[in-house]
């Protein structure tokens, strides 16, 4: 009766829905799932206590959250049609929850990893500009297509020591650029045109005189890092999660960090407090590792 059902429950899903084969063989072997935890029990009969039983079963044998959510809805679904298709008095699927996902911290690099990477004299014109763009990574932690964006007329104020972008959902925000990342900006600035086309307003400009693209600034911090022996591949976000997690570190100011990063929400930000808090300084020329002057 059980393989009845279920059954007719995939040929309803083929028929009416229209659903592909995978979607088929997923909801097949949810269901089989299903089966075998009730064992002898008919599927019909379950209570939502059974369900929440099953569920937390299958997290004890190491399934993921992600996984044991798919499973859930499966059962919904075959719950809710079976409700419509027979005398079924609830759903006993509804309302249960898998067991919450286990957020993935951010990967960063040291201060004195990044302390490595960044102190590397520039050794040719596109070294130069790595040099500027990396540290303004880091320096005032923008995303890459922010960083990619920037213009030489418009957002960058070397004398303030500050920077504005424009990021997500069309926010503009200012954050600081510290010592070390203005002093690089300079010094790529006086040799910007010899690379760049004369027409040109991109910041950052390829070998080719036009705006570098985000692509290219990836492969570039691929390589930098890669000669400099970290032994890691470093992407462009992982400059931002450093950034964000040695400020917060030394800080603890975590709205602070929020609105230079420009995260809608706090609760974005918070993956950051897995760091012990040091506490050491409250601005920004003091909480950040290369923002503060010798």
């Amino acid at each position: 009766m059980q393989q009845a059902g279920v059954a007719a429950f995939l040929a309803a899903l083929a028929h009416e829905r229209n659903a592909s084969i995978h979607t088929l063989a997923a909801y097949r072997l949810d269901l089989s799932t299903l089966q075998q935890l009730a064992g002898e029990q008919p599927l019909a009969a379950q209570t939502p206590a059974d369900i929440r039983r099953f569920a937390m079963q299958l997290h004890s044998r190491g399934l993921s959250a992600r996984s044991i959510a798919r499973k859930l809805s499966a059962w919904r679904s075959f719950y809710r049609w079976l409700g419509i298709n027979t005398s079924l008095p609830q759903n006993p699927a509804q309302g249960i929850r898998p067991p919450k996902r286990k957020r993935d911290l951010p990967k960063t690099l040291s201060p004195d990893q990044l302390g490595q990477m960044l102190d590397k004299p520039a050794e040719n014109l596109l070294e130069l500009r790595d040099k500027a763009m990396f540290e303004l990574f880091y320096s005032s932690g923008l995303r890459l297509a922010e960083l990619a964006s920037l213009d030489l007329s418009s957002g960058m104020d070397l004398a303030a020591g500050e920077v504005t972008v424009t990021g997500k959902r069309e926010k503009t925000r200012t954050v600081p650029v510290g010592a070390k990342a203005v002093a690089a900006i300079r010094a790529w600035l006086e040799e910007r045109g010899n690379l760049a086309d004369s027409s040109e307003t991109a910041l950052f400009v390829s070998r080719r005189g036009s705006r570098i693209s985000p692509r290219m600034i990836e492969l570039r911090l691929a390589r930098w890092t890669r000669e400099q022996g970290l032994g890691q591949h470093v992407h462009p976000h992982m400059l931002r999660h450093s950034f964000a997690s040695h400020v917060l570190q030394s800080s603890g100011d975590l709205r602070a960090v929020q609105e230079m990063l420009g995260h809608s929400s706090i609760s974005t930000t918070q993956v950051y407090t897995h760091l012990d808090y040091q506490h050491l300084a409250k601005i920004y020329d003091a909480a950040h590792p290369r923002a503060r002057k010798k």
